[in-house]
């Protein structure tokens, strides 16, 4: 090599150089570990030099992994000390890394799991990395803090400490090294891709699996993956159900029809009594024409009164088989809720119609043993219409039957509705 090739090499050596700064972020190779801390080659004129308190930064696993020839990152800290030293952070340089990280993380929207490492007064910490991330109370998808004493408060979130959560990063600043996160956004995003998934998977009619996750007072959700889909009031039972809890419970592992799947408003509408025998079907084998039968009126309505019937079925006392002579306005005889002992006067299962009488119901019928049977009956038909909404075994028809001709059938005579 010429004397020009040396000093054009010199001279382009000291152009290149580059004085260190503080904060600056370097690649480097860990040449020596010593007691006091590590000296590292991170491509300057002088090698740098991490104190022992800074590894132990890192944790005992990251710390304990740490040898020469190891490729690390490090921030300079301070470019010359007193003793003419270039002083580096292994431990702020894997902390920039981790804000790094994070910000991508705000920036791409992502879900990611994390653990709760412990808790203050306004919610729970979670570790990421290096960082100590914060979850508000508010952004806790489980927690109840409403009217809770400050010990049922700090209960439930000790219960939080080693649970996995999924986690969205909503707010990151380096400045006040603020990372905030949230669950309940999270979990929300989640059940969005899941209920997208299902949509495109699932087919209307088909018999699927789920859980019982929530009860409301006009349905019940059911968890089918990821996703509810509801099961109104009216998909419950073939009978009237005043509120889910009659038929449910939540945990419960039930099979659901689904009824329509909505892709515009991403929801999915599910039947349990779509999965039971329609009781119009048992009409003709349980009612006979002239049989004593208990109900509750549902409605009142200029001409007649519909009542629903023991196995979920409504039949209607049109105004004239109400009283004798027929009131002008069926309400000044029965209001809705009322219990009543009726007469069948026809059954149509095919159209869904069973024609009802009142006033067909004779005294010595309603002081009798007879009524008594009639609502013993009724009674024990609540106990049939609950097992057939959870798809258990119905009681024998024919011992209904049997029964019901034995001590409640009247005569035929006369049974026919006025024409």
């Amino acid at each position: 090599m010429s004397a020009a090739d040396l000093e054009e090499g010199w001279l382009t050596e000291a152009y290149d150089y580059q004085r260190p700064r503080r904060g600056q972020i370097r690649k480097g190779v860990v040449l020596q570990l010593e007691e006091l801390g590590a000296i590292i080659d991170v491509g300057l004129k002088r090698d740098g030099f991490v104190p022992r308190q800074d590894i132990e930064r890192l944790g005992k696993e990251a710390a304990s992994q740490l040898k020469p020839g190891q490729e690390v990152l490090a921030r300079v800290v301070r470019p010359r000390d007193r003793d003419d030293r270039l002083i580096l952070s292994l431990y702020q340089a894997r902390l920039e890394k981790d804000w790094t990280e994070a910000q991508k993380l705000l920036e791409s929207g992502k879900v990611w799991q994390g653990q709760v490492s412990g808790f203050n007064r306004g919610g729970v910490l979670v570790q990421y990395g290096h960082i100590r991330a914060f979850v508000p109370a508010s952004h806790l998808s489980t927690l109840k803090s409403r009217g809770l004493t400050p010990e049922q408060r700090r209960a439930q979130f000790e219960a939080y400490v080693g649970r996995e959560l999924p986690l969205k990063v909503i707010e990151v600043d380096r400045d006040k090294r603020r990372l905030i996160l949230s669950e309940r956004l999270a979990k929300r995003q989640l059940r969005r891709q899941n209920m997208e998934h299902l949509l495109d998977t699932l087919l209307e009619g088909q018999v699927i699996q789920g859980t019982v996750s929530r009860l409301c007072d006009f349905g019940a959700f059911v968890d089918l993956g990821g996703a509810d889909g509801l099961i109104h009031l009216s998909e419950l039972a073939w009978r009237r159900v005043r509120h889910p809890s009659k038929v449910l419970q939540v945990g419960d592992e039930i099979e659901v029809y689904v009824l329509r799947l909505d892709y515009k408003r991403k929801r999915i509408s599910l039947s349990l009594k779509r999965l039971q025998p329609s009781p119009w079907e048992l009409v003709d084998e349980i009612y006979t024409q002239g049989q004593l039968v208990s109900g509750t009126v549902t409605n009142v309505v200029g001409f007649g009164a519909f009542v629903l019937l023991d196995i979920g079925v409504e039949g209607l006392v049109h105004v004239s088989e109400l009283a004798d002579p027929p009131p002008s306005d069926p309400r000044e005889v029965v209001q809705q809720g009322d219990e009543l002992v009726l007469r069948i006067l026809r059954i149509d299962a095919f159209r869904h119609r069973i024609s009802l009488s009142l006033k067909r119901v004779y005294p010595e019928e309603e002081k009798g043993n007879l009524v008594q049977e009639t609502r013993a009956k009724s009674v024990e038909k609540d106990k049939t219409r609950a097992s057939l909404s959870v798809n258990e075994e119905r009681p024998s028809v024919e011992s209904e039957r049997a029964v019901e001709k034995g001590s409640l059938e009247a005569s035929p005579a006369s049974l026919e509705p006025p024409q």
